[in-house]
């Protein structure tokens, strides 16, 4: 599984990492998690919303800090 966060590190970006490696540790999934802040990047994904949460290419959510819950909910469905 392959995972992006797409963002500049703001509170949000931050917090979504964290949310995101508690899920995976709790779900005990093995991902490559890469961050990304590349302006121009984070555009190609069609986000212009901090933070984006990209699961194998596919954008899950734009704007939000997940929750633990939320982020277990996607990656398992």
């Amino acid at each position: 599984m392959e995972i992006k966060i797409l963002g500049t590190g703001c509170s949000k970006c931050e917090k979504l990492e964290k949310n995101l490696n508690k899920a995976l540790k709790e779900l005990n999934i093995d991902a490559t998690i890469e961050k990304i802040d590349d302006l121009v990047e984070l555009v190609s994904y069609g986000v212009m919303s901090t933070p984006g949460f990209v699961v194998n290419d596919e954008v899950k959510s734009v704007g939000k800090a997940l929750s633990v819950k939320e982020i277990k909910k996607i990656l398992t469905t």
